[in-house]
C-alpha cells in the first residue's frame, strides 16, 4: 500500500516542481525595465545626434531635392483624409510596385492626379480579392498611415479598407496581440 501511494506521489511532486519553476522564468520576464518617455529636449537632442550621422545627412539632402519635395506635397494632399479616416477615391495604374520595394503586397493608386505605393496588410484570404484587380480599376480606400522614404518616388499609404463597385475588397484584421 506504501508502495502505491509513494507511487502517485511522486509524478505529482515532480509535475508541481516544474509548474512552480516555469511560472518563476514568467515573473522573471515580465521584470523587464520599460524605458521611459524622453522630454522633447531629449528628443531633440537625438534627433540633432541622427542628423549628424551618414544616414541622417542623406534623408536630409531627399527632403530637400526635388524628389522628396514631391513626396511631401502628395501628402499633403491627401493628409486631411488621413487624419479624418475618410473615402479616398483612386484609380489602380499598376499591379506592381517599384523595382526593389520590400512592402510586401501593394499595388500604385492615382488619387486626385498624384501616385501612391497603397500596401495591404493582408492574411492569405484576403489576397484572393484583391489579386482581381486591374489596371484602371477605380477604388474607394481609407487609411489612417501615410509615410515616405528616401527610396520611393511616391508617398507609401498603409491600407485599412479598400471597395469596388460598392463591394468590399480588404478590411484590415487587427492583430490578436494588441499591436
Amino acid at each position: 500500500m506504501k508502495k502505491v501511494i509513494f507511487a502517485l506521489m511522486l509524478p505529482m511532486l515532480v509535475v508541481s516542481g516544474l509548474l512552480f519553476a516555469n511560472r518563476e522564468i514568467k515573473n522573471e520576464t515580465s521584470k523587464k525595465p520599460i524605458q521611459k518617455q524622453l522630454s522633447a529636449a531629449e528628443k531633440n537632442a537625438e534627433m540633432k545626434k541622427w542628423e549628424a550621422t551618414p544616414a541622417g545627412k542623406k534623408f536630409k539632402e531627399w527632403e530637400t531635392s526635388p524628389r522628396g519635395k514631391k513626396v511631401y506635397a502628395a501628402e499633403a494632399k491627401i493628409w486631411k483624409r488621413i487624419t479624418n479616416y475618410t473615402n479616398m477615391e483612386g484609380v489602380v495604374t499598376s499591379l506592381s510596385l517599384p523595382p526593389g520595394s520590400r512592402l510586401g503586397f501593394g499595388v500604385m493608386v492615382r488619387i486626385n492626379g498624384d501616385d501612391y505605393i497603397v500596401t495591404f496588410d493582408a492574411e492569405k484570404f484576403q489576397l484572393e480579392q484583391l489579386q482581381g484587380l486591374k489596371v484602371n480599376d477605380k477604388i474607394i480606400l481609407k487609411s489612417r498611415y501615410v509615410a515616405h522614404a528616401p527610396k520611393y518616388s511616391y508617398p507609401i499609404v498603409g491600407c485599412e479598407y479598400a471597395e469596388k463597385d460598392g463591394k468590399i475588397l480588404f478590411k484590415r484584421v487587427p492583430r490578436k496581440s494588441g499591436c
